[in-house]
């Protein structure tokens, strides 16, 4: 099939409300070494693409502009040196940006074939996520078979992906949530409780959850106060994990607890690190979530899905917290 020459992409411009998203025509992205070109059928929408709308989040200087981190689709091209994949192959991949297109650019190493027996809107929400908490939750936080941990924004796409992630590696896991409905949510893909922060308090729920022992791991996105409830919670040799910032990044807080706990705080980010540790993440999915993923576990939960030309409403939605697992954009027919 010829490739054409222009395509369809979602422009944010100089930055706004979710109104500005516009599609426009660019021309196709060229290719690099060691990269493929997918034609999209779908991309997913997530937090960071927010982020980069309203101008805190700038891609890398050698990253794509365009708003996007992660499609599924075809290869329909490969760049000098790219042996491990084939025109035609039906892929997934963590994208430097530019996934809200028609076509995409990945480098070979961040792409992952669609799991057998899911379909294409599936497996494109799957590469943020799943690289983010298996970096932070298996990784980064360290959690093992027996150990607990509690999520933060347990309904959101990171939510719902850590609580299966987690209940893979034999842990007990609790969430925080901001509805009941929600609390349903996350219970019915495997949490063992689910707090609603609106009408309990997080901290003394944990503590009564754990017998007064305190969680070993925390996975938190929204930072601010949060933090200082976090290291209360947190079990003797816990570790938190940031993964992100929805409140203020500089608070003051009582440290104490770090040291006669024994604490660890950590965090990263995910798009800035260099194509050879994405690439090892993959593999790490491959090896370890693939097989559930094929077996029908630890699915992702598609919450709606918004054609290109309705990005704006699709960032809308993920602005309001209302959702409940991925926002997809569908770029056309599977």
């Amino acid at each position: 099939m010829a490739i054409p020459s222009t395509m369809r992409y979602v422009d944010h411009g100089a930055g706004g409300g979710p109104e500005v998203l516009q599609v426009k025509t660019a021309p196709v992205p060229e290719l690099g070494a060691g990269e493929v070109l997918i034609e999209v059928v779908a991309a997913g929408v997530n937090r960071p693409d927010v982020s980069q709308r309203l101008g805190r989040y700038p891609p890398p200087a050698d990253a794509s502009p365009y708003l996007g981190l992660e499609v599924a689709g075809r290869i329909v091209a490969l760049g000098q040196g790219v042996t491990e994949w084939k025109v035609g192959d039906a892929v997934c991949a963590l994208t430097n940006g530019g996934g809200y297109a028609e076509y995409a650019v990945a480098p070979a190493g961040q792409v992952l074939p669609v799991p057998a027996g899911l379909t294409m809107l599936q497996a494109a929400a799957l590469p943020e996520n799943y690289f983010t908490v298996w970096a932070n939750v298996a990784e980064g936080g360290r959690l093992a078979k027996g150990e607990s941990i509690l999520v933060h924004g347990g309904s959101s796409g990171i939510g719902i992906t850590a609580i299966q992630v987690a209940k893979g590696l034999g842990a007990k896991v609790y969430c925080t949530v901001g509805s009941a409905e929600k609390a349903a949510a996350c219970v019915e893909v495997g949490a063992d409780a689910a707090i609603d922060y609106r009408r309990q308090d997080f901290v003394a729920e944990t503590m009564r959850l754990t017998g007064n022992r305190g969680v070993d791991v925390v996975l938190d996105m929204v930072g601010g106060p949060y933090i200082e409830k976090n290291l209360r919670i947190l079990a003797l040799g816990g570790r938190l994990v940031q993964i992100a910032f929805l409140q203020p990044s500089r608070v003051e807080v009582d440290w104490m607890p770090l040291m006669t706990k024994r604490l660890t705080f950590t965090g990263s980010t995910l798009r800035p690190r260099p194509p050879a540790e994405k690439a090892r993440l993959a593999q790490q999915l491959r090896t370890h979530l693939w097989p559930r993923l094929e077996r029908g576990e630890a699915l992702p939960r598609i919450y709606r899905t918004f054609p290109l030309e309705q990005a704006g409403q699709a960032h809308a939605l993920m602005e309001s917290s209302e959702h409940i697992g991925k926002i997809m954009l569908v770029v056309r027919p599977s």
